[in-house]
């Protein structure tokens, strides 16, 4: 994904020239220090072991099918501030298209977490003069699903933007996509079937994930990268 942001910058200059007149061109030294480094080291696996975390609940692992908030620990202290942390990370040495997904999906992870909290403590029942008559359950549910259908939009908005990336990150995006249409059935149906389906999926993204973090893992250790499939535009 990083090549995408440098092939936009450039990654050399001019410096002098021949005595032809042919303009020298000098290479950009590397990054080092604190701006050196692939952020994805640490957005990814914050991203998968949130998503693990989710995707269990949603299945029943452990706790009842569809219980959001089983996994909070982990999503706000790992995933949503780790997220956020890559972003800045990612803004530091230039990658934009890293810096915009981990942001979003850090903003993703840390709304989900203010939606479980509010929804347990009943915040939405009077938000406004029109709900005081209508059951506080109702509510809830309905603020459920306008998260979903919200980050829904989002998501199909950076999956048909970013075709020009590894088509397994274009995997992951679909997968996120479809997961969050099965929440949603779930959630409005009061379906736990959608709710497990969905939950799958979120396993299976976070699969995906595991395998693009083993590549970026490869490179970073000195290793080769792993093929993550052509870019559905090029």
């Amino acid at each position: 994904m990083t090549a995408v942001d440098r092939g936009a910058e450039g990654s050399a200059h001019h410096g002098g020239a021949t005595q032809e007149g042919i303009p020298l061109v000098e290479a950009e030294p590397a990054a080092v220090g604190l701006i050196a480094g692939d952020p994805l080291m640490l957005g990814l696996p914050t991203f998968i072991v949130g998503s693990v975390a989710l995707g269990l609940a949603l299945i029943g692992a452990q706790v009842p099918v569809g219980s959001f908030g089983a996994g909070l620990a982990i999503i706000f202290a790992a995933t949503t501030i780790g997220l956020f942390i890559s972003a800045v990370w990612a803004i530091a040495v230039g990658q934009s298209a890293v810096a915009s997904i981990l942001g979003i999906f850090g903003g993703f992870w840390g709304s989900l977490v203010v939606l479980v909290v509010a929804v347990d403590h009943n915040w939405f029942a009077f938000a406004t003069p029109a709900a005081a008559g209508a059951p506080a359950s109702n509510i809830s549910v309905g603020a459920i699903e306008l998260f979903l259908i919200t980050w829904m939009i989002i998501v199909g908005l950076y999956t048909l933007t970013m075709l020009r990336l590894p088509s397994a990150y274009t995997l992951i995006l679909v997968l996120i996509f479809v997961a969050l249409t099965f929440v949603l059935l779930g959630v409005s149906g009061a379906s736990t079937s959608d709710l497990k389906v969905g939950g799958a999926l979120v396993i299976a993204f976070a699969a995906v994930g595991m395998y693009v973090f083993a590549g970026q893992a490869s490179v970073a250790t000195g290793g080769k990268p792993i093929p993550l499939g052509r870019p559905i535009i090029k």
